[in-house]
């Protein structure tokens, strides 16, 4: 179905000139009048390394050393460069306040290639940790950094997975707090917030620590670029310890779901409605 839509939209901007940005819209359009909100469209580079159970989760000796010297740069850089940017302000700096040292798992929409450095912007760029694909851990100096600005990355190979799990109830522990995508897939630019995927929080219920939603709102100019970047930080929600397993974590999810709707409607103005066939 996704080749099917994919080829399509670009075919089409043959025949109609369209620009990047309707492509990309068209896309998403189609995807979400068909349910399908999980799906990624963008292509993936496959230049990259599975990780495995060397993959350097809490970086060592050296390793420490350029942890210290990225994270220090993006704090430095990142604040201009996103402010100048997007305009990027963050709003709700009081609910990050209330966790105190308590860790967390974050969960933040997926709509642009640096909005990692809008989750470290709002929730700290020396405390956050963010989780993602195998597909991210590249060669070259731009994976490099990402590993040392603390990317954890999922992976086949199964003793990766209990190391990353090992790794994260640690991180938790001590404070830290760990970035999920919970829609999974990359939207370019959307603005809805997407359903989203029950891992994050089966991972806050596996550590009992709360769940912080940050949700990003923006206007979009002619040609679909950000402006006005509202990072919102939201309040956490915690698991109901009285509550199975199982509900405990849907009503987390369901808890969240709800925290980003409502900050949707209320940045923009306008219900929550999905396009439909």
């Amino acid at each position: 179905m996704l080749d099917k839509v994919v080829s399509f939209f670009y075919n089409e901007t043959v025949k109609k000139k369209r620009t990047k940005y309707e492509i990309t819209t068209g896309i998403q359009t189609a995807l979400e009048k068909s349910g399908h909100f999980n799906v990624a469209y963008m292509p993936q580079d496959d230049d990259y390394i599975m990780p495995t159970e060397r993959y350097p989760f809490r970086p060592r000796g050296l390793g420490k050393i350029a942890t210290a010297f990225w994270r220090t740069a993006m704090q430095l850089v990142a604040p201009v460069a996103i402010r100048i940017g997007f305009g990027a302000k963050v709003v709700g700096r009081k609910n990050l306040r209330a966790l105190k040292k308590q860790g967390a798992i974050c969960v933040c929409n997926h709509f642009n290639y640096l909005d990692t450095l809008f989750v470290r912007e709002a929730a700290g760029y020396y405390r956050t940790y963010h989780t993602m694909g195998p597909w991210n851990n590249k060669k070259g100096l731009g994976g490099h950094i990402i590993r040392q600005g603390g990317m954890l990355p999922f992976s086949a190979d199964r003793l990766a997975m209990r190391k990353l799990l090992s790794t994260m109830g640690e991180l938790l522990k001590e404070g830290k707090i760990v970035n999920f995508y919970a829609e999974q897939a990359m939207w370019k630019n959307y603005q809805k917030p997407r359903p989203m995927k029950e891992g994050a929080f089966h991972y806050a219920v596996k550590f009992s620590v709360p769940v912080l939603p940050i949700f990003c709102t923006f206007q979009k100019g002619k040609r679909g670029n950000i402006r006005k970047l509202r990072i919102n930080i939201l309040p956490a929600v915690y698991p109901d310890e009285s509550l199975p397993r199982a509900e405990r974590i849907e009503v987390l999810r369901a808890a969240a779901q709800t925290a980003w709707r409502e900050c949707y409607e209320q940045a923009y103005g306008i219900p929550l409605v999905y396009e439909t066939k």
